[in-house]
């Protein structure tokens, strides 16, 4: 039996309007052709908490620029005055002018002779302009990290879903959130940056699928890679030069070496050990914590020292979203940071890492001993 469905002029405008929306949607999609899309979800997404501690910390302008704001222009401008790099780079690093990739095995990072007062500026309107919300912002330590924030691209566009999702977005999600850091060290030659991956994905608790949960997902070092390029081209590269400059090399497959890094026992506090120097080990540290989700409060690359606060990762689960609130809220129950230390000791040809406490004095508790665990399992 034939229906005939009536539509009322006033359903017909919704559906005309909705169809438009969708049509101007799915062609901007189709000529940009973008993998990434995170612009959307900086204003859809309720941000974290973040700890009153964590933001406020005085400011010494150590990464502040000196006199307003920086083009990449003007940076590539003042490359003929600076002095060229005087360590032996540490594997095939491309060069950029100021700029340049390095790596070591799978991890990457930009190198320049550049100071880090002139590249923070820059760094930070990276992050903006590309929709994240920054949850951590401070110059002090060289360190930002965006909330929380879902790459969109992922969904399938088809065309019900193009139309109605751009009307009623919130009615797809990935099940998928990520979260950058970009670390900005000051070294001997200028400056080092770093940008890390974590992951969060949604799963059911049970057979049932009544109820979910956000547990961790591995870092991407891909996406690490592809953030990297995108930073240099908005330094002023070209895209195809960056794009070569991080593309993971191809090399044949070669069988697994020993472990790099293990526990040591019969040290005073919670311990390891790496198989580099120090400046490898200290930079590998550093992206272990980066991408351990480790709150990195200071650090002191002289000193070899790193202070972190750490919760323990049974909470991981609930850090998206309302992580923090939960965390800070008060409530019973609940666990608080702890802050220690991580002092990193060069050893002869190794590198030796230690826990310390707040007060400085060794600690083999377990929580220290859980934190040398995931770095050990990290650099090993």
């Amino acid at each position: 039996m034939n229906r005939v469905f009536v539509v009322s002029p006033t359903c017909a405008a919704a559906l005309a309007l909705v169809s438009a929306l969708a049509g101007c949607a799915s062609l901007d999609n189709a000529m940009s052709g973008d993998k990434l899309d995170y612009r959307s979800q900086a204003g859809k997404t309720t941000p974290l908490e973040v700890p009153p501690d964590l933001t406020q910390l005085a400011r010494d302008g150590r990464y502040l620029p000196q006199s307003g704001s920086v083009s990449a222009s003007a940076m590539q401008a003042g490359s003929a005055g600076s002095a060229a790099p005087t360590t032996t780079p540490v594997v095939a690093p491309s060069s950029l002018g100021e700029f340049r990739v390095e790596r070591q095995g799978n991890q990457r990072w930009l190198a320049s002779t550049l100071p880090p007062e002139q590249i923070w500026p820059q760094v930070r309107s990276f992050w903006l302009e590309r929709g994240f919300s920054l949850t951590l912002d401070n110059p002090q330590i060289g360190l930002l990290e965006t909330d929380w924030a879902e790459n969109r691209a992922k969904l399938p566009q088809d065309f019900i879903r193009g139309m109605i999702g751009r009307v009623f977005n919130s009615m797809f999600d990935t099940g998928e959130r990520d979260k950058f850091r970009t670390r900005i060290e000051r070294v001997g030659t200028g400056s080092e940056v770093f940008i890390t991956h974590r992951g969060m994905v949604e799963v059911y608790n049970s057979d049932r699928k009544e109820t979910t949960a956000w547990q961790p997902r591995p870092a991407d070092r891909e996406l690490e890679a592809e953030f990297l390029s995108r930073l240099m081209v908005r330094l002023g590269a070209k895209e195809e030069v960056a794009r070569a400059a991080v593309a993971t090399p191809s090399v044949p497959a070669v069988a697994a070496g020993p472990a790099r890094a293990r526990l040591l026992a019969g040290q005073p506090g919670a311990a390891m050990e790496v198989d580099e120097a120090f400046d490898r080990a200290w930079r590998r540290v550093g992206l272990a914590l980066d991408r351990g989700g480790f709150t990195v409060e200071d650090r002191d690359r002289s000193a070899g020292l790193y202070y972190v606060r750490y919760v323990d990762p049974k909470l991981a689960g609930q850090e998206e979203p309302g992580f923090f609130s939960k965390l800070f809220g008060g409530d019973k129950g609940q666990a608080t940071l702890q802050r220690y230390r991580l002092t990193v000791k060069a050893a002869g040809g190794k590198t030796l890492v230690s826990v310390l406490n707040n007060q400085g004095e060794a600690d083999n508790g377990e929580a220290a001993k859980v934190i040398v665990s995931r770095l050990v399992d990290e650099l090993k």
